[in-house]
């Protein structure tokens, strides 16, 4: 039984020299380019590299309008919150209002009741 034997390295030059020209030749035998074609494949490809690149300006402008909305909310709500934030002065006075407040409810009730 005759065992296996690796090709020689003349063997494999050969081999790859045919291979070669197999594919020179393949190329070779393509038809060539209509140059028409081309340009419609040409103009194709800038068209559609300029819609990709309105939609990313647009999606941009998106997103930049939706960031500024929030920037715009978040300052409407700071500045509200700071609306709300009352000075030591008004809170003193809101104290002393309810303090008359429930002085003037004990009085009222005292005097229903009868006394003073």
């Amino acid at each position: 039984m005759a065992g296996y034997k690796e090709p020689s390295f003349q063997d494999r030059v050969t081999a790859a020299a045919q291979a070669r020209e197999k594919a020179l030749a393949k190329l070779k035998a393509k038809p060539p380019v209509d140059p028409a074609e081309l340009a419609r494949l040409n103009e194709a490809r800038l068209a559609k590299e300029a819609a990709a690149a309105e939609k990313r300006a647009a999606i941009k402008a998106e997103r930049e309008t939706a960031k500024a909305e929030a920037d715009a909310l978040a300052e409407a709500e700071r500045l509200a919150a700071l609306a709300l934030i009352k000075s030591p002065d008004e809170i003193e006075a809101e104290r002393k209002a309810a303090r008359d407040a429930r002085y003037a409810a004990r009085k009222a009730a005292k005097t229903k009741k009868g006394g003073r």
